[in-house]
C-alpha cells in the first residue's frame, strides 16, 4: 500500500479504518502506537464500535472499499491484494475521473504521528537474542530498522544497518533492512528476519558484513511452493530458530513454518501448514497455523514451539521421535480458534492467551509473551499448565517485583545466564528479570 501512495501521492487519498478484532487494540492509544510502529503516513479512523464497519457492510479483514470523487463507493476489494493487480486499477480509475474533470490534486494537510515523536535510543524493537557464549545481547530494533549487538548488561557494542528502510547488502554501517525482528545463530553468523523486506539475511559476527540468505525481495502471495532460498519470494519471516543443519522461519503471512537448509545454498520450502488461516493439529501438511509469530526450541528433546498469534495460541512439533511424540505432527498446547481469547490461566482447554507474539524455553518451561495481555506467562508443556509470572495485564512501565512490573505489549524473549530479557516493544526498551527473584528491571545501558 506505501507503493501506491507514494506513486499517486496527488491523485489517491487513502484513510485507515481500524476495526478491532482483540480487546487490546481497541484503545486510541493502542492504534497510535500501530501506527508509529507500522509508519502508517494516512489518517485512520479508530472504528472501536464497529460503526464503520456496518455502514459500509465490511464482512472481512482486510477490504479496500474504492469510493469515487463524488463520494460515491464503486467497488470493493476482500483479502490481500495483488499490487500489479491494483496499480493497474488505480491507474484506470484516474484516467477516468481525470477525463471528466473530478480529481482535486491539491494535497491533504494533516501532521502525521512521526512527526510528533522525539528520538529515542530504541524505537518499538521486536525481538531479543542471547548468545551466552559471547556474552551478547542482540536487539532487533524493528522501528529504527537497525540490530544492535550489546553485552548481557546492555552495553552497546556494535549497530548493524544505517537506520534507514531499506534493503541493501554490504558492511554494517551501509547495510539497510526493513522492519527486522526475528534473530537465530548458527556458527560464526546472525541470521535476522527482515520482515518488510520478505528476507532473511545474513550478518557474518566476525566481519559485519551483511549478505541475504534468503527471499528476493518480494512480496510472496498465493500458493507459495518454495525453491532456491535466494530466488524465492517469502511472505513476511516474523521470527526464526536454528536445529541441526535447518533454519526454521515463522512465515507469519503464509500461516506457515518454513525450512531453509542451512549448507551449501539450500532451498526454502513450506515446511508446516496448509496455508489456511485457523487452528488444526495433524501432518505437517495439513495442519493449520494463523500467522505464526514466535518461535523457540527445546534443543534436548527437539521440540519446536510456536507462538501462534491469530489463534492466540501456543502450537508444538516434535523433531525428534521419542516414546510420547510422533515426529510431523503439529499439536496444540493452548488455542481453541480465531475468536477465542482473553486472559485466562489455568490447564488445557480453559486457558485462554490474547494474541501471543514470542516464546523462550528454559529448564522444562516455556515463557510466553503474551503480548496484549501485557504479560509474560509460563506454560508446563507436559501438563498443559499455564501461569501467570510477569505483570500487571494493565499497560505501563514500571520495574520492581514479577507481578507489580508493567510491560506494553511485549513481542520477543530470550532467556541467558538465569535472566529472562524482555522486548518491551510499546514501551521502548528491553526489559530483565531474573528468574530466580523475578525482579524486573530495565536496561538503561541501551539509552547511552
Amino acid at each position: 500500500m506505501r507503493q501506491l501512495e507514494r506513486k499517486y501521492a496527488r491523485e489517491v487519498v487513502v484513510i485507515g479504518v481500524h476495526s478491532a478484532k482483540f480487546p487490546n487494540e481497541k484503545g486510541t492509544d493502542a492504534v497510535r502506537q500501530a501506527v508509529l510502529r507500522l509508519s502508517v503516513g494516512h489518517p485512520v479512523v479508530n472504528d472501536r464500535d464497529f460503526r464503520v464497519w456496518r455502514e459500509y457492510t465490511i464482512r472481512a479483514w482486510p477490504t479496500i472499499t474504492f469510493i469515487d470523487p463524488l463520494g460515491k463507493v464503486i467497488g470493493r476489494h476482500e483479502g490481500e491484494f495483488n499490487l500489479n493487480r491494483l496499480d493497474a486499477t488505480l491507474a484506470a480509475m484516474i484516467e477516468e475521473f481525470d477525463a471528466e474533470n473530478l480529481l482535486d490534486r491539491r494535497p491533504l494537510s494533516f501532521t502525521a504521528e512521526h512527526e510528533k515523536e522525539t528520538d529515542r535510543p530504541l524505537f518499538f524493537p521486536g525481538k531479543v537474542l542471547a548468545d551466552t557464549s559471547a556474552e551478547r545481547l542482540y536487539v532487533a530494533d524493528t522501528g529504527h530498522h537497525r540490530v544492535v549487538e550489546c553485552s548481557l548488561d546492555g552495553e552497546r557494542r556494535r549497530v548493524f544497518g544505517d537506520g534507514e528502510a531499506g534493503r541493501r547488502d554490504g558492511e554494517a554501517i551501509w547495510a539497510r533492512f526493513n522492519g527486522p525482528l526475528g534473530l537465530a545463530l548458527h556458527g560464526g553468523h546472525l541470521f535476522l528476519a527482515d520482515t518488510e523486506n520478505h528476507a532473511i539475511r545474513c550478518v557474518d559476527r566476525a566481519t559485519g558484513q551483511i549478505e541475504t540468505f534468503a527471499g528476493t525481495g518480494e512480496h510472496g502471495s498465493g500458493r507459495m511452493r518454495g525453491g532456491p532460498a535466494q530466488k524465492t519470494p517469502l511472505n513476511s519471516p516474523w521470527d526464526l530458530a536454528v536445529f541441526r543443519e535447518h533454519l526454521y522461519v515463522a512465515m507469519a503471512g503464509a500461516h506457515q513454518v518454513w525450512r531453509i537448509g542451512l549448507e551449501g545454498g539450500g532451498d526454502a520450502m513450506p515446511w508446516a501448514g496448509s496455508g489456511r488461516e485457523n487452528i488444526g493439529d495433524g501432518p505437517l501438511t495439513e495442519a493449520m497455523l494463523a500467522q505464526p509469530s514466535g518461535l523457540a526450541l527445546d534443543p534436548d528433546r527437539g521440540v519446536l514451539y510456536i507462538a501462534d498469534s491469530e489463534v492466540s495460541g501456543i502450537r508444538a512439533i516434535d523433531l525428534l521421535p521419542g516414546p510420547d511424540r510422533q515426529t510431523g505432527w503439529v499439536r496444540t498446547l493452548v488455542g481453541q480458534g480465531l475468536f477465542d481469547f482473553g486472559d485466562v490461566d489455568g490447564q488445557g482447554a480453559a486457558v485462554r492467551l490474547q494474541h501471543p507474539l514470542g516464546v523462550a524455553w528454559a529448564d522444562g518451561v516455556l515463557y510466553i509473551a503474551d503480548s496484549y495481555n501485557h504479560k509474560i506467562k509460563r506454560l508446563d508443556p507436559r501438563s498443559g499448565r499455564v501461569d501467570p509470572f510477569l505483570g500487571t495485564g494493565t499497560p505501563g512501565h514500571r520495574d520492581g517485583p514479577a507481578r507489580e512490573a508493567q510491560f506494553s505489549e511485549p513481542s520477543g524473549l530470550t532467556i541467558a545466564r538465569g535472566k529472562l530479557y524482555v522486548a518491551d516493544t510499546n514501551n521502548h526498551a528491553v526489559r530483565v528479570c531474573d528468574l530466580a527473584t523475578g525482579m524486573v528491571g530495565t536496561l538503561t545501558a541501551l539509552d547511552s
